[in-house]
């Protein structure tokens, strides 16, 4: 059995992404959580990579950590369906994929990864509205050429919509104004089954990384965090 090496719950955002495919895939793994932002993480993730950041997957003799990369290995390893079947969907999903790896830089370092709150709409600058327009473009493009088969980008759930689900938690966590197509895409992917026992989980840890907490009252608090800890290694 594969070994996932991951970040904390409530912030990995790149953690979330192989684990969600993995789970919703049926790929069944072992879990090594190692706490973001503590003194010891970098050592630890070391430990199992020298790139020192996490996602890290282990699968016997070999060990893949880059996040697109894990999500290849998945597929050929244990031929899985990553990807959409359709040649064209297909490759609109990678290039998609690869955007959302590269960009929307805005909208991540505004509004961290946190499941653990929300916040009130406001205005949040125009670098997030572009990315939050950007986004859009992107979901209403792919449901209406590829998304008959079902509720995601590409109808069935594939890499491509793991790579956007932590995008999609910035979206409700902050309140993110969305149009109709986009909040319906957002609804299903927070329904996901995988998703919901990641964010159950991620709901029950107590450390707090201060990088992904924004300076701002919350409209809603969904757990008292009781660990505050020092700097360490922190990805977003």
């Amino acid at each position: 059995m594969p070994t996932l090496v991951i970040g904390n719950k409530l912030y990995s955002s790149w953690s979330m992404r192989p684990w969600l495919l993995m789970r919703q895939l049926g790929i069944a793994f072992d879990e090594i959580l190692i706490p973001l932002d503590r003194p010891d993480t970098k050592a630890r993730v070391l430990e199992h990579s020298p790139a020192g950041k996490v996602p890290i997957l282990i699968d016997s003799d070999v060990t893949v950590w880059e996040t697109l990369a894990i999500m290849e290995y998945v597929g050929d390893a244990y031929d899985a369906q990553v990807w959409p079947v359709d040649l064209k969907a297909r490759a609109m999903a990678r290039s998609v994929a690869a955007e959302m790896h590269a960009g929307f830089q805005g909208l991540r370092s505004t509004c961290p990864m946190n499941l653990g709150k929300k916040y009130a709409r406001r205005d949040r600058g125009d670098a997030v509205a572009k990315d939050v327009a950007r986004f859009s473009d992107i979901v209403r493009q792919a449901r209406e050429r590829f998304g008959q088969g079902g509720p995601f980008l590409f109808g069935e759930f594939s890499a491509a919509d793991a790579m956007y689900a932590p995008l999609v938690t910035r979206l409700d966590t902050y309140s993110i104004a969305l149009d109709t197509t986009t909040q319906a895409y957002v609804d299903a992917v927070l329904a996901l089954p995988a998703f919901q026992e990641w964010r159950n989980a991620a709901l029950t840890e107590a450390w707090i990384v201060d990088a992904d907490e924004v300076d701002e009252e919350p409209i809603e608090v969904y757990r008292q965090a009781a660990l505050r800890q020092g700097p360490g290694t922190h990805e977003s």
